[in-house]
């Protein structure tokens, strides 16, 4: 065992991020985490990427778990520094992502008496976190990180936030990095019984319409392959979640793609019509069922889950089953009787020939489904996607064909726009080989364009796509649909100007607020300009931005309407 010298409270967390294989933190300094930043300075192993807005750092972390199934990383100071992260720790925990947000804060003998930015962050973020910890002595530090690790990345992945007072990190001692952790309580094996098994694949053999229904779990768990070895031996047709999405191939003949809100029309049919859904790794969000009491309200369901808080919380199942989904997935798979199901494919197939993801073309506007299958053709399903959150966000899932998983990198549960740059930020960072593209709204990518300066200064390669139609898209097409077209603050351009939705005039002037950032851009408002506009930004080395001028009036199709159910499903 390595024998320590005194170190430092700081030097203490950084040797144990270290330990952890920890190579990239994304990191923000103030007045009670300098001592960390000084640290870090020391370190020869982690890189620290410097972001431009605490947010901005922790979508840039959650970006980098998500492309790389690593535990992001992110450092903030106390007070405001760590009231930034909220967003992105939320985030973390409504789509199941591995991360460690350290905070600094204030000295203990100010702690509760409202110091200079001063905050309860482990009070505020208690509710979306896995854990958190306020670390009370220097001697617990080496622990306390090597367990946020453990609890961040095992079971059903999430956040976790350390909380460092300044005194500690500036305290010294002896340091003992412990080995291994174990933690009472903290369940991590729910082994599945043969009894279980045998009760899923009997459902299977007297069922006549499966439809496997996947969601972001088979990723966390890395279980694509198993997945894919069922289906094949299964014959069953699948549909994913959003946060399924690449889980399973798209292209493959029994993929009926992503189903939900705004999901394709056969995913929909199937799961209302299957008389077996399997769920595997989901958690039945209202975006998937809509009126849950009515959703897959046909058949037998069997839930598969690693976190037993999720069954029967949105949807009582029938066939409860808590565990690791891979090892589910290789138990059924060894037994499970492939069949025919010839009358159900024909029907599923012939929902996806009548009813695919389509649009109506012009020959003069830029349509974003258009823009969105040129760079599908362009980067033949090798790129990683990210994206912001609104219409842009259904359309990079309808028109880009996923086949890998960790290809599609959205903000889910809590759809928080201004993720989409970070993300890529991240994302890249992880996935350094790999073109990493961010498809964001004008709307959306404003709220952390300041990331702008981090592509630069840490040459990360990424390239951003701006779908601007100058409105917060998706909130205008709920007002068109559902408000009488009254627009209530949607509109983001500049009202001062004669035809405020002329293209050459669109606001603001992303092409300057780029350059202004030494980042090349380039505005494109006619579709003959369009594919050699593409071709040149993922050829250019360095990021690249490019503001694509689109109509606001597009609605993202086909839609079920919040809390309504598959028969509400608008289609034109």
């Amino acid at each position: 065992m390595t024998e320590y010298n005194k170190m430092k409270g700081a030097d203490i967390v950084v040797t144990a991020l270290e330990k952890v294989e920890v190579d990239i933190v994304f990191a923000y300094p103030g007045g009670a985490s300098m001592e960390l930043h000084q640290a870090l300075t020391r370190s020869k192993k982690i890189r620290t990427i410097l972001p431009r807005h605490e947010q901005g750092g922790v979508f840039e972390a959650e970006g980098y778990a998500r492309a790389s199934g690593k535990v992001g990383v992110c450092i903030a100071t106390s007070g405001p520094g760590a009231t930034n992260l909220i967003t992105g720790i939320a985030d973390a925990y409504m789509d199941s992502i591995p991360l460690v947000a350290i905070t600094g804060q204030v000295p203990q003998h100010f702690i509760g008496k409202n110091a200079f930015q001063e905050t309860d962050i482990v009070g505020v973020t208690r509710p979306i976190v896995k854990h958190n910890y306020l670390v009370q002595s220097i001697e617990e530090l080496p622990r306390i990180i090597k367990e946020a690790f453990y609890i961040a990345s095992t079971g059903r992945p999430g956040p976790v936030v350390v909380d460092i007072p300044k005194n500690i990190q500036q305290a010294e001692c002896i340091p003992h990095f412990p080995e291994k952790i174990e933690l009472k309580g903290y369940k991590l094996e729910y082994p599945v019984s043969e009894a279980q098994i045998e009760q899923i694949l009997k459902a299977i053999e007297t069922c006549e319409k499966p439809v496997i229904y996947a969601g972001g779990g088979i990723i966390s768990s890395a279980a694509s392959d198993e997945l894919l070895d069922f289906v094949k031996k299964s014959n069953i047709p699948i549909t994913t979640t959003l946060m399924g999405i690449g889980c399973f191939p798209e292209t493959h003949p029994l993929s009926m793609r992503w189903f939900g809100m705004h999901g394709t029309v056969a995913g929909n049919y199937a799961v209302d019509e299957a008389d077996l859904l399997l769920a595997f790794g989901v958690r039945f969000d209202d975006r998937v069922t809509g009126k849950v009491e009515e959703f897959a309200s046909h058949g037998t369901i069997v839930h598969v889950d690693i976190d037993p808080s999720e069954i029967n919380k949105n949807k009582v199942v029938h066939i409860p089953v808590v565990g690791n989904i891979k090892e589910v997935l290789k138990a059924i798979s060894k037994k499970v009787k492939s069949r025919e199901y010839t009358g159900w494919h024909q029907k599923i197939q012939k929902w996806m020939s009548e009813f695919p993801f389509k649009y109506k073309d012009h020959s003069d506007k830029i349509m974003p489904q258009y823009v969105l299958e040129q760079i599908d053709q362009l980067t033949h399903g090798e790129a990683i996607i990210t994206t912001g959150v609104g219409q842009h966000q259904m359309w990079a899932g309808q028109f880009i064909k996923y086949t890998k998983p960790r290809s599609f990198i959205t903000s889910a549960g809590l759809g928080s726009m201004g993720f989409g740059l970070p993300a890529a930020i991240g994302a890249k960072l992880a996935c350094p080989k790999q073109t990493v593209i961010d498809i964001d709204g004008d709307g959306s990518f404003v709220m952390n364009v300041q990331e702008l300066a981090t592509a630069y200064i840490d040459k990360v390669d990424v390239k951003i796509v701006i779908l601007n139609n100058q409105h917060l898209g998706m909130v205008v097409q709920w007002e068109d649909r559902f408000y009488k077209g009254n627009r209530g603050h949607t509109f983001i351009g500049d009202p001062s100007l004669a035809d405020p939705t002329d293209p050459q005039h669109s606001y603001p002037n992303f092409v300057k607020m780029a350059e202004s950032f030494k980042i090349q851009a380039q505005k494109v408002i006619h579709k003959k300009d369009l594919r050699g506009a593409l071709e040149k930004m993922l050829a250019h080395d360095g990021p690249y931005l490019l503001d694509i001028i689109v109509p606001y009036q597009e609605h993202v199709l086909p839609m079920i309407p919040g809390g309504k159910t598959v028969k509400d499903i608008i289609i034109e």
